[in-house]
């Protein structure tokens, strides 16, 4: 399946509440919505696939299978906007597949000449090397990989954001602040590059911090269905990431 050729910004105000409703009418926008939303975070469900299952070619073929059924069947139909986040139906559906199917989509053969999402499984095994080796459950592999995967879809957000603003060295300079270490940037050393004062480094790195808060929370939003869950998820995802 080639890269689609709609950009994040497509689909910026369009919610997983939004996909839900509008994929309950079988609506074209829905399903190229999901697809898109599938392409932005196949990673963490790929982790949790890889946690269950040793072989890395079964891995790959299974996750593949899943995300074809998923855009080709009319799976959003039984989802229920009810139980709220994007990543919870993912995870649900991936378990009902691999218990369902595993055997038919170990023997049959995958792929031919129906549309698969074009996925980048060297840079996901690469990701997966880097992880420490650890007691976690799949779910909870699965759960710190959403998170990560999050949090970098917003840094490549705000990056682009500076790049487009002709700010591209203010946010390499800058950068490490996104991590809460206010220490991590000598803002004096910074300063003579950017031809800025050492106080307008140091302001500019607030508001740094301040719209990449807002991009996540942004982020966040679109993978619920109740904006009033965004803390709640918020403080899952930090919890994840302590695991």
């Amino acid at each position: 399946m080639p890269e689609s050729p709609l950009s994040p910004e497509s689909f910026a105000s369009t919610h997983w509440s939004l996909v839900l409703r509008a994929g309950r009418q079988a609506d074209t926008a829905a399903h190229v919505a999901l697809e898109w939303l599938c392409r932005r975070y196949w990673f963490p469900l790929y982790a949790y696939v890889r946690r269950r299952v040793p072989d890395v070619h079964e891995a790959q073929d299974l996750t593949q299978e899943f995300f074809v059924r998923l855009l080709e069947k009319d799976v959003l139909a039984a989802a229920s906007p009810e139980r709220g986040k994007f990543r919870s139906f993912l995870l649900t559906a991936m378990k009902n597949f691999l218990a369902n199917e595993w055997d038919r989509a170990r023997a049959a053969k995958r792929g031919g000449d129906r549309e698969q999402l074009s996925l980048d499984w060297d840079q996901g095994e690469s990701r997966i090397s880097l992880e420490p080796q650890h007691e976690l459950t799949p779910e909870r592999v699965f759960e710190r990989q959403w998170a990560l995967t999050l949090l970098d879809v917003v840094v490549e957000r705000l990056q682009r954001e500076f790049i487009e603003a002709g700010k591209a060295r203010q946010f390499e300079l800058l950068k490490e602040t996104l991590t809460g270490d206010r220490k991590a940037v000598d803002y004096a050393a910074a300063a003579p590059e950017l031809e800025m004062s050492e106080d307008a480094v140091r302001q500019t790195a607030h508001r740094l911090r301040k719209r990449y808060r807002e991009l996540l929370r942004e982020e966040v939003a679109q993978t619920l269905t109740d904006p009033a869950e965004i803390e709640d998820e918020l403080r899952g995802l930090f919890e994840a990431l302590g695991a």
